[in-house]
């Protein structure tokens, strides 16, 4: 596996496992306010992976975008992500 997704990955797997743990809670009925704490915890692994890859994607796709001259077709997609991640 590539370096640079190891962050993310690990942000990933994480999340899944509190998924897991969340799905549990729910269907035994524990306190709402102990899932809803859990979930507000996933959303936020979810958006530090989400900003790694964006990271890396600036870092590589871009950076090298670039240099071989297509570099506005690479910001227009980051620009669509970030609307969408402040939405």
């Amino acid at each position: 596996m590539k370096e640079k997704h190891k962050e993310a990955l690990t942000l990933l797997k994480t999340a899944r496992g509190q998924m897991d743990a969340i799905i549990r809670m729910t269907e035994d009925e524990r306190y709402c306010v102990d899932i809803s704490n859990q979930i507000l915890a996933v959303s936020s692994l979810l958006r530090k992976a989400n900003l790694s890859v964006l990271k890396n994607h600036i870092e590589t796709c871009v950076k090298d975008a670039y240099h071989d001259g297509t570099v506005e077709e690479k910001l227009e997609e980051v620009i669509r992500i970030l609307n969408q991640y402040i939405k």
